[in-house]
């Protein structure tokens, strides 16, 4: 299959996250104004080139990834996304010097396993490979162990970066893009996807730890009490024990979270393409709770990539519209990868109501 190439110079990506994220003058004239809708246009479609260039190395890093994690644990559940378009926007407006060529997660894979040992014994299998052979494959950058440092919002994960490396010709085009990894815990998914779905319905980028200060103080304690459960490093700022559970329990109810989460129920949702897809372009409206899939073989990754870019543009002023193009193995792991987009976060809600003790509350 042609893979997609980098067409503009990192010089010129750059440029193009800066006109994305650039405030729209007012009272400007309507020559100015098709100038800059323009602008936008050609930034746009810069990004999706740079996004979509990430294709090859992402798919080659998930394919290892996969290989390492189901030798770990059949169960593994491992997928691949490129970044969304909000997500960049929010990234280059958040982070002060930010450029968009050096972001590392444009292109991300990762891996859910069943327990913290099974997310151990993963790493290492990582740590053996760069050990023995520290010239082959792709290069390590760093990682960012946020299981052993949670985030102060309760985000826990291990972040893997790597750099493409590939003496071929074909493919040394790809050289120095840089994929991240992700490696957590079924506890530690749930929790996340349970901050997305939020984040979706209440318009606020609580995933950006920004937003209404319950609802990230709930998530935070929310965050110790699933570490807890797993015997991990807590969040910093929160309690323990009795007052961990009388805080946790009081904005459970004070915020509804039972009913607010569990009340947005399941997207209804529509597939169209194969059924044997390699990768699925995921439309939420979370206004109507419908949800579009469009499922696309290997050999249309292209076009499945041009699909992406039309319909972020569509919902580009359209907050209750999220879109994101993701790759699993079957379309049942796609749910369980990306509950979030299906509006499911039952997971979550029966792991909390097991830590304030109260399967009944609402």
């Amino acid at each position: 299959m042609a893979w997609a190439k980098p067409q503009y110079s990192r010089t010129e990506v750059n440029a193009a996250g800066d006109t994305i994220i650039a405030e729209s003058p007012k009272d400007v004239p309507l020559e100015k104004i098709l100038e800059l809708v323009e602008e936008l246009h050609t930034a746009l479609k810069a990004i999706n080139n740079w996004r979509s260039s990430h294709s090859y190395p992402l798919h080659c890093l998930k394919m290892t990834l996969k290989r390492r994690a189901q030798k770990v644990s059949r169960d593994a559940i491992v997928a691949q996304r490129t970044k969304r378009l909000p997500s960049i926007e929010a990234k280059l407006k958040r982070w002060e010097g930010m450029q968009l060529a050096r972001m590392h997660d444009i292109g991300g894979c990762r891996a859910i396993m069943r327990n913290v040992g099974q997310v151990n014994e993963l790493v290492g299998t990582y740590e053996e490979s760069r050990s023995k052979n520290p010239q082959r494959g792709p290069e390590f950058v760093r990682p960012y162990d946020y299981i052993a440092q949670p985030k102060e919002d309760g985000y826990r994960s291990i972040h893997l970066v790597y750099k493409f490396r590939s003496s071929s010709r074909k493919y040394r085009v790809y050289n120095g893009l840089r994929i991240e990894i992700q490696l957590r815990t079924q506890l530690q998914h749930a929790w996340a996807t349970a901050v997305e779905t939020a984040s979706m319905f209440t318009g606020q980028a609580l995933k950006s730890n920004v937003g209404d200060e319950s609802w990230k103080r709930f998530f935070a304690l929310a965050g110790t009490a699933l570490a807890i459960r797993e015997k991990l490093p807590t969040v910093p700022g929160t309690p323990t024990g009795d007052d961990l559970v009388t805080e946790l329990r009081e904005l459970y109810n004070i915020l509804q979270v039972h009913t607010v989460l569990q009340g947005w129920g399941t997207a209804a949702h529509k597939l169209t393409g194969t059924r044997r897809a390699h990768t699925y372009l995921l439309v939420l409206d979370t206004r109507s709770k419908n949800l579009e899939v469009t499922g696309f073989r290997e050999i249309e990754l292209a076009r499945a990539s041009e699909a992406y870019l039309v319909a972020e543009k569509a919902a580009r002023d359209k907050p209750e519209r999220q879109t994101v193009l993701v790759s699993v193995d079957t379309l049942a792991g796609l749910r369980r990868a990306y509950p979030n987009f299906f509006l499911d976060t039952a997971a979550f809600i029966e792991a909390v109501q097991q830590a304030i003790g109260d399967s009944g509350s609402k």
